[in-house]
């Protein structure tokens, strides 16, 4: 660093800094005639470059508390001392009521009508007179005693406060340190608040730059406008190095969401296996969504608690040929007679196979590999690990000799391409698959496994209905999930609280 690399503001504080070592802003400002908004930023960018350092003291400050404090919200007098009544506590009050009767004894009933004083700061006022040696007490008389002219530690610490406006609490004596705590309890006399001082000092860089100063005016053109161009004034005028390691000002530039980028990441992962995209309509029918998966008619996910409904909306395009299948394979497997009625119903779709399944009866693929991405709806409760609305993927895959064992390495290589390496399965049941497995990976992060798709072989029930011959190999679950690993959430709905400092923080291209 250099002193051309300097501006003026950071060269006047270096130079009076040499002189006056371990000041505070308020003086460096003063000493330096600059603005305390100058000296803040210039501190700041010579604090940055390690040429000052700045140390922070803590003073406990003790001021008297203003009359407009002391009242009501009504802005009637409060039962508390008003310390702006010439500083008089109420036992200075009571002593001064007797002295004004011209008499050294007097009855505690009369004194308490005399000193129009409420219950609460009289019996205060009794006590602390007593305490002070200032009154005896014999029965129900009181007696004003020689002691009475001298000041209490709590008189002398007021009076030197008001006098002063306020005091560091350090620089208290013993006595006043006792006066102090003997106020502190009582309300309504003091208050105590923290003061910060900020001490800037020179680091040895600063010194040894400060050395090679000249002077603290700025040498050169610091800043190129349209004037010193168009005018050829730049020619003859020297300028300032520009210190091109120092922080610029970050723009919030825009870009896709997280959640994007990952949706487009796993895309892009199918593609690269060979397998070709399909899309579908959100809303399906009972038909496509539940009974050609074989899922009965009387199953709980078809209830209106885990699934939406649409009401006054039905499908009556069914291709008969499948409906018969499909009654068949439910009236023999499930024991029950299928209703036509009830599978014209439509729903916002549970999951994306019935896209899947109903591209397969239309295209009647003897092989091939496909993939969709959607969202899907579930009435579920929202919670950190649940939506109502999320995005599954689903990978399909047919041949005639495909079998669970490549299904399983398709899904170590699709987790591999995300970059989780352990995957582990284990048998599971789902209604249209069999056998079915679930995938779990292990997420060194978290130190644990954490349970991901499931799997399996799409049952002859469900292939045969759509004219489907040979095997088909499935996989699917929550994109929220992966995307929960991958940005190190707990909570699934943070991913749609649109916060922008998270949305900003977060890399475009994650390790």
């Amino acid at each position: 660093m250099t002193e051309l690399n300097l501006h003026k503001i950071e060269k006047k504080i270096l130079l009076s800094l040499v002189k006056h070592d371990k000041t505070d802003i308020e003086k460096l400002a003063s000493i330096t005639n600059l603005s305390l908004d100058n000296v803040r930023r210039g501190i700041e960018w010579l604090k940055y470059k390690g040429m000052v350092s700045v140390s922070v003291h803590k003073d406990s400050i003790v001021q008297l508390i203003s009359e407009s404090s002391e009242r009501s919200n009504d802005g009637r007098p409060s039962d508390k001392p008003h310390v702006s009544d010439n500083l008089t506590l109420p036992e200075r009050r009571i002593v001064n009521a007797i002295k004004n009767k011209h008499q050294k004894n007097i009855k505690i009933g009369e004194l308490a009508k005399l000193c129009s004083m409420s219950n609460i700061e009289f019996s205060v006022g009794i006590q602390n007179a007593l305490r002070n040696g200032w009154l005896n007490k014999a029965a129900d008389t009181l007696k004003i005693t020689d002691n009475s002219e001298k000041l209490s530690l709590e008189e002398t610490l007021l009076e030197k406060i008001s006098r002063l406006k306020k005091i560091k609490l350090s620089e208290l004596s013993d006595k006043e340190l006792h006066g102090f705590t003997l106020l502190k309890k009582r309300p309504g006399y003091l208050k105590e608040t923290i003061e910060k001082t900020f001490n800037i000092s020179l680091t040895n860089e600063g010194k040894k730059v400060a050395s090679n100063i000249k002077n603290d005016g700025e040498e050169g053109i610091g800043t190129f406008t349209s004037e010193i161009i168009s005018t050829g004034k730049w020619k003859n005028e020297k300028f300032t190095k520009i210190d091109v390691t120092s922080p610029v000002r970050s723009y919030a530039m825009g870009r896709t969401h997280p959640l994007t980028d990952m949706i487009n990441e796993i895309r892009d992962i199918f593609v690269s296996m060979g397998f070709s995209e399909v899309e579908g309509p959100t809303i399906q029918s009972c038909f496509w969504n539940f009974d050609v998966l074989f899922t009965p008619q009387d199953h709980p996910a078809r209830d209106m608690q885990d699934t939406f409904y649409l009401s006054n909306l039905t499908d009556e395009d069914i291709d008969p040929i499948i409906s018969n299948k499909v009654s068949n394979f439910h009236k023999t497997e499930w024991s029950y007679d299928w209703d036509i009625e009830k599978s014209k119903q439509t729903v916002l779709r549970t999951h994306t196979t019935p896209v899947t399944i109903k591209y397969l009866s239309e295209n009647k693929l003897n092989s091939g590999r496909i993939f969709s991405i959607g969202r899907v709806f579930r009435n579920e409760k929202m919670s950190y690990k649940h939506l109502m609305e999320f995005h599954q993927i689903e990978g399909i895959v047919i041949g005639e000799t495909v079998n669970l064992r490549d299904l399983m390495g398709l899904q170590k290589q699709f987790y591999s391409k995300l970059g989780l390496e352990k995957v582990k399965f284990w048998p599971t049941y789902f209604p249209y698959t069999e056998p079915s497995l679930q995938s779990m990976v292990y997420i060194d992060k978290l130190g644990k496994w954490v349970e991901l798709f499931g799997m399996g072989m799409f049952r002859p029930e469900v292939t045969q209905s759509v004219g489907i011959l040979n095997n088909i190999l499935a996989w699917g679950g929550g994109l929220e999930r992966i995307a929960m690993i991958r940005y190190g959430l707990d909570d699934v709905r943070e991913l749609y609280d649109n916060k922008l400092s998270w949305l900003r923080m977060q890399p475009i291209c994650p390790l």
